[in-house]
């Protein structure tokens, strides 16, 4: 599996950085952005009710769409909206290879007054299949909530190179019992390519 989710990964970066660069001159102009994030997660044992250590290799791919022009021009504030579905794979190091699916969905605002950097901040959350093996957590259908800051770096006129952290909390949301908590902090590097 995790050979497949690399194979993928690898065709997306390849198609997708060579249409970018042709099609967008700037942040403002695009309309839609595809990033490939991957990093590590560690809950936070002791954090609310998580009692249990996960460690994650974390491989995301993320399709945005931007859903208005710049907001606020000449504010400190000023920049765009943006809707966010991601796929993620977390591969837990420490529980012998097994892992965690999903799908979320995330709304973002990218701030656009900087001409070097652009900072973002985002939240949302969505269903996640959590194959862990741990009985304490009393469902493999969980839910996830999430929230976090990046950058991007401009690497060319439309590749950009992100840098992400995330709290990231993941439960049946009540629906069994036992439900203990994940509660992790995710830190996450990758390209974006603006369309």
């Amino acid at each position: 599996m995790v050979k497949t989710v690399l194979t993928i990964m690898i065709t997306a970066l390849i198609t997708s950085s060579a249409l970018a660069d042709d099609h967008v001159k700037t942040t403002a102009d695009a309309r839609y952005e595809l990033t490939m994030l991957t990093g590590y997660g560690i809950t936070h044992r002791g954090f609310g009710e998580t009692r249990s250590q996960v460690q994650t290799w974390d491989a995301i791919a993320r399709l945005g769409w931007y859903l208005s022009g710049d907001v606020g021009k000449g504010s400190w504030y000023q920049g765009r909206h943006q809707l966010l579905v991601e796929l993620p794979y977390h591969l837990a190091v420490d529980h012998g290879g097994r892992s965690m699916v999903g799908g979320y969905l995330l709304g973002s605002w990218k701030f656009t007054s900087l001409n070097h950097v652009k900072p973002y901040i985002f939240a949302g959350g969505g269903p996640v299949y959590v194959d862990l093996g741990l009985p304490s957590m009393g469902a493999k259908l969980n839910f996830s909530y999430q929230g976090g800051t990046g950058m991007q770096i401009p690497l060319g006129q439309a590749t950009m190179l992100n840098l992400e952290y995330r709290y990231h909390h993941i439960s049946n949301a009540g629906t069994a019992t036992p439900n203990e908590p994940l509660n992790s902090s995710k830190i996450l590097v990758g390209v974006s390519w603006l369309y």
